[in-house]
């Protein structure tokens, strides 16, 4: 069997930095389309949910778009889904039974490759009933984002941020989004170029990635993660890395402000402390942790 994580273990570096990018929500504008067109109406469909399903958006936006779990692997986003649809009253009151999916909770804690390949592998060995229905979901969102999602350049100064650092830092792409979406994208819009590895769902987590290509070649404050997600943070964190806020909502006034000023602190050695503290304490105004209707 091929090792998915392959491209991230052999990493070749060229430059003294390292530059891992993010992409739904931090490189494309492509959050709200792919969450609102595709995985929406797919969880409503094939998890059962038309009954309650204002619930489910509300549930759906927030858990994916609107919160500090913006950005969170497919299969952790769909039990947190369940779960607030699940205790809403209004749900109670109606008497409606939202799926438990337990074979999907139990799945996800053992497999940090949340993906359709690591799922597809699952139900071989262990064909659970909600794997299979997971499959279904997850197969079928892939379907309509391929259909939909076209046309979405990058956000301005992308790729003039990709352009500056070029030659001065090494680049990957860091992201839960499934890897065909990902090189659909980034070689729609002619930016693959810039990077060396396209990693996605199926080379396992974010942590993952920088762990296996940056933190054992490079010192901890020359890698620099950019991202739109606490998930991003988080991964950087745990390879103490330095980390680059794409504030939801400012995604064009960060990505200018990296442009025009923070990709030079960074290269020259001034990002991290008082500065990149700045940054994040102003990312971290962006996204609550309670859903509204609580």
């Amino acid at each position: 069997m091929s090792d998915a994580q392959a491209p991230l273990k052999n990493f070749e570096k060229t430059c003294d930095f390292f530059v891992g990018i993010d992409s739904d929500g931090c490189a494309f504008d492509t959050m709200e389309v792919k969450h609102k067109a595709c995985f929406f109406p797919m969880t409503v469909r094939h998890w059962e949910m038309a009954g309650v399903a204002k619930y489910v958006r509300d549930a759906w936006d927030f858990v994916n778009l609107y919160s500090k779990t913006r950005g969170c692997n497919r299969f952790h986003a769909l039990i947190h889904c369940l779960d607030f649809v699940r205790e809403r009253e209004e749900v109670k009151q109606m008497g409606f039974k939202v799926h438990e999916a337990k074979g999907v909770r139990e799945w996800k804690e053992r497999e940090s490759k949340l993906g359709n390949p690591a799922l597809l592998a699952e139900l071989e060995k262990n064909p659970d009933p909600d794997l299979l229905r997971a499959k279904e979901w997850s197969f079928a969102i892939n379907e309509e984002v391929a259909k939909t999602v076209s046309n979405v350049p990058p956000f301005p100064f992308v790729r003039e941020s990709l352009e500056k650092i070029q030659g001065r830092a090494d680049m990957i792409v860091v992201s839960a989004t499934p890897n065909e979406a990902l090189e659909r994208e980034w070689n729609e819009h002619d930016i693959a170029k810039f990077v060396e590895v396209i990693a996605g769902q199926e080379m396992g987590k974010k942590s993952e990635h920088l762990g296996l290509a940056a933190a054992p070649r490079y010192e901890p404050e020359k890698i620099l993660m950019i991202g739109d997600a606490p998930g991003d943070m988080k991964a950087a964190k745990d390879n103490n890395a330095l980390f680059y806020p794409i504030n939801p909502g400012d995604e064009v006034a960060s990505w200018q402000r990296f442009l025009e000023e923070a990709a030079e602190k960074f290269l020259a050695g001034e990002y991290a402390g008082d500065y990149e503290a700045k940054l994040i304490a102003e990312f971290d105004t962006y996204l609550p942790e309670a859903p509204p209707w609580k």
